[in-house]
């Protein structure tokens, strides 16, 4: 049977299949489960939940790229600012909310934890540093309306954050080695403790003041009608008209030789990165709402906005091909023992073997609680329902969450909830 959490009771961690769970939130319960296994901690993070709901509900667009492409090097990481201004009618604005939103972001190669904590405030937390119980809190008069985040994958620690105008690039300083601060930025510095100093070391200001609302190392904006090519280094952007408004989501495989790009209309394309041809597809479930790939890029999980179950695109052979099928992913315990009709987001772990799912509304037992699932990858994606999380405080509900990509003793899963803690769950299973 899963594992389901009694109301008033919070989870803690999973240990072979079981969800375990406790009465109260406290490091002395992650003493007694998962530290024996890891030996560390991760500490739920408090922050100001008020505003940070309505604040994710007015999201509109993701795009993440993983990998690299060819226009990207050492010298020039680019950042594409888009738009969806000319596209919506305002009848369109309440599929806004729909979109998925990248606002948990784990550090790719450290156990540094970022997260949206305010419409203008981003938190940090180094559980490596020895003061990583005391989080640090970005804030700038520039840093204002934070929608996204992301670590810059190959960049030592810096973390960029869409906001109103632009997009704001912190860095870690440390005694002896400061981080560079870009002439004309109005910088500052800020830390907790002894511990690791932030610094915001440049400002990529987007024209006519546009609200950047997509950001992984990549940016967009539903404001222009324009990409702009960031040369990050000089803080200069080249506007160039591409003609694809209306994207909602876009995600690139690991390998970076696909990416998926989806439309609000509720159509989406395949790209291949290697002669740059696309295939478009249509769907019957309204737009897609969530999508992640496998490790191996070999397909992507999908979500939809009127569906209780999942869809994932099999790539056929080898890249550059195109050639696909969409398979149903059932998720038979979710409607029955929900109640719920729709999926709301999805986050699958590295590994591959753990899914992480959120629904709207249902039945009242089991409302504002994250579902875990068993995955296995043969030729076609099957699933099991191992359990459900529960959050701490009251009614809380999970308003973003993601995995540790690299956590090399199993999947790592945070969660964002409402009631204003930020909690990290070890998935143990091995």
């Amino acid at each position: 049977m899963p594992s389901f959490p009694q109301p008033g009771t919070v989870t803690i961690c999973e240990i072979n299949r079981e969800l375990v769970t406790t009465d109260h939130l406290s490091d002395d319960q992650a003493r007694d489960t998962y530290a024996k296994i890891l030996g560390t901690i991760f500490s739920p993070v408090p922050f100001e939940s008020e505003n940070l709901s309505s604040t994710i509900a007015e999201e509109e667009v993701i795009l993440q790229r993983k990998g690299s492409l060819g226009f990207v090097s050492a010298a020039l990481q680019s950042l594409l600012s888009g738009s969806l201004r000319p596209f919506f009618q305002p009848a369109d604005v309440k599929l806004l909310q729909d979109a998925d939103l990248h606002s948990v972001s784990w550090h790719h190669h450290k156990q540094i934890l970022a997260f949206v904590s305010g419409p203008h405030h981003v938190t940090i937390c180094d559980y490596n540093d020895s003061d990583g119980k005391s989080p640090c809190i970005l804030t700038n008069e520039s840093q204002k309306d934070v929608k996204v985040l992301e670590w810059r994958s190959n960049g030592g620690k810096t973390l960029s954050v869409a906001c109103k105008g632009g997009i704001c690039i912190w860095a870690a300083s440390y005694p002896g080695n400061v981080a560079s601060v870009r002439t004309g930025v109005t910088s500052s510095t800020l830390s907790r403790g002894s511990g690791t100093r932030w610094t915001l070391v440049d400002f990529l200001r987007s024209s006519d003041n546009e609200q950047i609302s997509a950001l992984s190392w990549t940016s967009a904006s539903f404001e222009s009608s324009s990409f702009t090519i960031w040369d990050v280094a000089q803080g200069l952007g080249t506007p160039i008209r591409r003609g694809l408004g209306g994207i909602s989501l876009l995600k690139w495989s690991p390998s970076g030789d696909y990416f998926f790009a989806a439309k609000f209309d509720g159509t989406f394309y395949l790209w291949e990165t290697n002669t740059w041809t696309s295939e478009l597809w249509s769907s019957k479930n309204g737009l897609v709402t969530g999508a992640t790939w496998d490790p191996d890029g070999r397909m992507i999980l999908l979500s939809f906005s009127e569906s209780s179950a999942l869809g994932s695109v099999h790539f056929a052979s080898r890249p550059p091909s195109l050639d696909a099928h969409l398979i149903p992913v059932e998720l038979p315990e979710i409607k029955p023992l929900t109640g719920s009709q729709v999926i709301e987001k999805i986050a699958w772990d590295a590994s591959g073997e753990r899914l992480a799912v959120s629904y709207r509304d249902g039945d009242e037992l089991y409302r504002g609680l994250v579902a875990i699932f068993d995955v296995k990858r043969t030729q076609l994606i099957s699933t099991s329902l191992i359990g459900f999380i529960r959050g701490p405080g009251d009614n809380p509900k999970p308003v973003a969450f993601s995995f540790h990509d690299k956590f090399k003793q199993g999947p790592l899963l945070s969660v964002c909830w409402s009631s204003g803690f930020c909690c990290t769950y070890p998935l143990l299973f091995r």
